[in-house]
């Protein structure tokens, strides 16, 4: 297959030019339209390389799209399988959380359920992206080492982050925000959440370290990329880096993300963050790390649309090529997957057709392997 007559956005430039598509891989790259008569003409449109989401919880909200209603898990799957594709993305590292702190009742089956149906439709060829598994280990929860040492050695987990949502530190660092989060998500009265805080703190200070250090021993072998979540200090940074965590995804603060940046430590922010303007939990606006250059890689977190959105928005403040690249081969390098990302001969044809609408950036088509599948 060749597409023609395209802006072609690569690593470092973009240029007016011709994909040629064979196997699955790109062929070959050309400056200038092709004559051949089987082209497929783009219409000037933008041409990026297939969009990597290395965190997203978008399957959470089609296994329950309602606070009471939740959905059959293999429709809800691939619900959230096609509203990847259109929105460009064509790997998708799905951010599964392992471990129940008390508030999010359902997360376990949601984590259960997820692993079955994407091993399940991983096998089939209907999926129109690629799905790897994101495994979200809760620290302080009691549950999360037998639900980790069931799936450790899973073929398609792709990377691991340690993460700790007790009240109190990282993004509920504000407990009175907290506290006000709660009430309002649950039918708890401020005693009663009160209460549940206690209980959490406590939880944390008994089992954190040590399940931290379990953790880390039981994937030691593995050689999975792993990540840290939700840093607030440049201490647990450089003690993250000590322990082999390379990747520091949605830092709180400047402090931390800065940290992380000097020590050659890759960051994720949130998309939503850039789209939006800033933090939904009151944290640090991804922008201004953007414009502290701390910033590596963007994930969707929880709106998948967010990532070409975000991208176009940062090209006013990196040029397009640097912009796209924090959505593509960037968090492919993070992730260990050295096959896709760029535009470039000999890797995987994961492509995106955008045009610019009225300063918005619109997903057109995508291509899969060089296979059409949005």
């Amino acid at each position: 297959m060749i597409l023609t007559n395209a802006m072609l956005v690569l690593p470092d430039e973009v240029v007016h030019g011709t994909v040629h598509l064979e196997d699955g891989l790109i062929r070959d790259i050309q400056p200038g339209p092709a004559r051949h008569p089987g082209a497929h003409d783009l219409e000037g449109d933008l041409l990026i390389p297939g969009i990597v989401d290395l965190h997203t919880d978008n399957l959470e909200r089609q296994v329950q799209p309602r606070a009471n209603a939740r959905w059959p898990s293999r429709s809800a799957f691939l619900a959230h399988d096609a509203q990847c594709a259109v929105a460009g993305v064509t790997t998708v590292l799905d951010a599964l959380c392992l471990g129940d702190l008390g508030f999010d009742q359902g997360r376990d089956q949601t984590f259960q359920e997820g692993v079955g149906d994407l091993t399940h439709w991983s096998g089939t060829g209907l999926l129109r992206a690629e799905h790897l598994l994101h495994l979200r280990c809760e620290l302080p929860a009691k549950d999360m080492p037998a639900l980790l040492d069931g799936v450790a050695e899973h073929p398609l987990v792709a990377m691991v982050s340690l993460m700790d949502h007790s009240p109190g530190v990282g993004q509920y660092r504000d407990l009175e925000r907290y506290k006000a989060m709660r009430i309002k998500q649950t039918r708890m009265t401020p005693a009663e959440v009160d209460q549940r805080i206690a209980e959490l703190q406590a939880n944390r200070d008994a089992t954190l370290e040590k399940q931290r250090r379990w953790v880390l021993d039981r994937l030691a072998d593995r050689g999975i990329p792993l990540a840290s979540h939700d840093d607030e200090s440049a201490a647990q940074v450089r003690r993250n880096a000590a322990d082999g965590i390379r990747i520091s995804e949605f830092p709180v603060t400047r402090e931390a993300a800065e940290a992380a940046r000097d020590i050659g430590v890759g960051v994720i922010a949130g998309a939503p963050n850039v789209v939006r303007g800033g933090s939904h939990s009151g944290n640090v606006a991804a922008m201004e790390l953007v414009r502290a250059r701390a910033v590596d890689a963007l994930a969707s977190d929880y709106v998948p649309p967010a990532l070409v959105e975000a991208a176009f928005l940062l090209a006013g403040e990196t040029g397009l090529p640097a912009a796209v690249r924090t959505v593509t081969e960037a968090p492919a390098r993070m992730a260990a997957l050295h096959d896709r990302g760029a535009l470039r001969p000999g890797l995987r044809a994961d492509l995106v057709r955008v045009r610019r609408h009225e300063g918005m950036p619109v997903v057109r088509a995508t291509w899969l392997r060089g296979a059409r599948v949005a």
